[in-house]
């Protein structure tokens, strides 16, 4: 990463050089609008095929979750719709255009990407990161709310009270809140969270989800990686499960999340249970214990 600029550290630039046309900002999209839509996508890492004819179209004011099994395609097809990862067939449409119609700027306005890791080479305050999620906005209405927004997404991921720590300082768990706090600074329609509770616990885990949950009653449209099915089903609206690079069945959770598909799946034998008073699902893997011998108090 290249030293802080004025920008990032608070300082307002009095101009902005080198734009040609003004910046297309994001317009408010109704609930249920098609922010992103994934027609036959194909994605080659190292002459291999990762992802193949993936359909799939992601609406305002939902929570989508991508589960499969490790090397299914998910943390590639997030990185797709981010733009970081280059299709080799198919198109990925972001708000209404073409991916490649937007500039980095605009598309920083219409998508927020959260990477499974934060790796930072300079000593940027927890404050300093989360700021950054603002850059999109220099020289636009919205960089008057920079400071409240900054103040309100540390505070959301209980990070505030590290704001003037390093982030290099912070636990693993610490700084994948903080790094969520900047994605959210950013506020951008669309969301991708690459396993945003991977390093947290419980409690974290829960707190992120329900941030997600909010995001999207606000309007945003959420897409998160999810390795673990009970959040997934307790969470997303969506489930969309990838096997081998294709998506194997898209859905709500209940018609997604069953026995069956997930035993062949995950090629594990796997039961799924209403949860008694929620009746939301809950996805236990079946577990043959070895005989374990009863050890006599000593006497």
């Amino acid at each position: 990463m290249s030293p802080p600029s004025a920008r990032l550290l608070g300082r307002r630039p009095t101009r902005l050089l080198g734009r040609r046309r003004p910046v297309r900002v994001p317009a408010t999209r109704p609930a249920g609008t098609a922010l992103i839509e994934i027609d036959r996508l194909r994605v080659e890492l190292g002459g291999r095929a990762v992802l193949d004819q993936v359909d799939l179209v992601v609406h305002t004011g939902e929570v989508v979750a991508l589960v499969g099994p490790n090397g299914a395609g998910k943390s590639t097809l997030l990185a797709a719709i981010g733009g970081d990862v280059a299709a080799a067939g198919g198109a990925i449409r972001v708000d209404g255009a073409p991916q490649s119609a937007w500039t980095s700027t605009e598309l920083a306005l219409r998508r927020a990407v959260l990477t499974q890791r934060s790796v930072l080479s300079f000593p940027f305050t927890v404050a300093e990161v989360v700021r950054m999620g603002r850059a999109p906005w220099a020289g636009l209405p919205a960089e008057e709310s920079d400071d409240p927004i900054v103040e309100e997404c540390l505070a959301a991921t209980d990070v505030a009270r590290f704001a003037d720590r390093t982030f290099t300082s912070l636990s693993g768990g610490e700084q994948a809140r903080a790094a969520l706090a900047r994605v959210l600074a950013q506020r951008a329609a669309a969301l991708l969270l690459d396993e945003p509770t991977a390093a947290l616990d419980l409690h974290h885990q829960e707190l992120v989800l329900r941030l997600a949950r909010q995001r999207a009653a606000a309007g945003d449209a959420v897409v998160v990686v999810l390795h673990d099915l009970g959040l997934a089903g307790a969470y997303a609206d969506r489930i969309a499960l990838l096997s081998a690079g294709r998506l194997r069945a898209v859905g709500p959770p209940d018609q997604v999340l069953t026995g069956a598909l997930l035993s062949e799946v995950y090629r594990h034998d796997i039961e799924v249970l209403p949860h008694p008073e929620t009746r939301l699902p809950l996805v236990v893997p079946r577990r043959q214990h070895p005989t374990r011998q009863r050890k006599e108090p000593p006497t």
